[in-house]
């Protein structure tokens, strides 16, 4: 039966067959992310090693590493415990104004990146609506660019919680009510635990996304010299004074460096997978 039950899904299926979809599939993804990658390695490669480790190692180039995956990485934790909270309000609680502030929450995903660099430039600036209030400088400092990875990476992890806490039954919380926990147990022990790989999945997605940010933040950022450089901005810089050696070289590490830190992430969704499951 089970042979059977399979050929008449495949001769009734609406999308093409396995076979097909797999060859369509592999397709697509070598001419869009494969092809790419490897061009930037087989590039790399004609270097010789020590004008590969020249490339790489420069202190400008060390400085903009340091800067854009520690302000990737503070962001992302940033998003990620505030992207729980406004998640939580968007699905449990009524109130005026919720589908404008649903709506807002995606804004960073339609408005071109420039355009938020300007505008977060201005309202930070010494001179700017919430930067002439402020204690400390934003605009043109590395925190200029922490701010503006806030900005981006916010709907990553608001998108990705959504759903699971929409499907995610109050019974829970009310048997948890029930034995006795009050709400931070309740929320430690009950609600974190299922949570948990949709967060990791947002804090990986707005992690990877603000890595490779460079529209919003070169306005912001200033771009001083081993102060407020990004990673980007040192590609961009070399492809513009015509070294695409050295720019892939720059491009193939931040490749290397971003694929530990998501597969470690991947990593630990799974362990969490599977300690729910236990």
């Amino acid at each position: 039966m089970l042979p059977l039950s399979r050929a008449l899904l495949r001769r009734h299926s609406v999308l093409p067959g396995f076979d097909l979809a797999l060859g369509f599939t592999l397709l697509y993804l070598s001419l869009i992310v494969l092809l790419p990658l490897s061009a930037a390695f087989m590039k790399t490669a004609t270097m010789t090693w020590p004008a590969f480790w020249d490339a790489v190692s420069s202190p400008r180039v060390l400085a903009s590493y340091r800067l854009t995956f520690s302000a990737s990485l503070a962001a992302a934790l940033l998003n990620a415990a505030f992207g729980l909270v406004i998640a939580w309000v968007l699905v449990r609680y009524d109130f005026p104004g919720k589908r404008l502030v649903d709506a807002l929450v995606d804004l960073p995903f339609a408005l071109p990146t420039a355009v938020a660099g300007i505008t977060l430039t201005a309202l930070y600036a010494e001179n700017g609506w919430i930067g002439s209030h402020l204690p400390f400088k934003v605009s043109f400092t590395p925190l200029g660019v922490f701010v503006a990875l806030l900005f981006i990476g916010l709907p990553f992890v608001v998108r990705t919680l959504q759903p699971v806490l929409e499907d995610l039954s109050q019974e829970f919380e009310e048997a948890a009510a029930t034995l006795g926990a009050d709400r931070w147990q309740t929320f430690r022990l009950v609600i974190l635990p299922i949570l948990a790989p949709a967060l990791l999945t947002g804090f990986a997605l707005a992690f990877a996304r603000a890595l490779g940010e460079y529209g919003s933040v070169i306005f912001i950022a200033g771009n001083l010299p081993l102060v407020s450089e990004i990673t980007p901005l040192m590609i961009v810089s070399k492809l513009e004074q015509h070294d695409v050696a050295g720019a892939t070289a720059i491009a193939v590490v931040m490749l290397l460096l971003s694929f530990v830190m998501l597969l470690v992430i991947n990593l630990l969704q799974a362990w969490t997978r599977q300690r729910q499951g236990q």
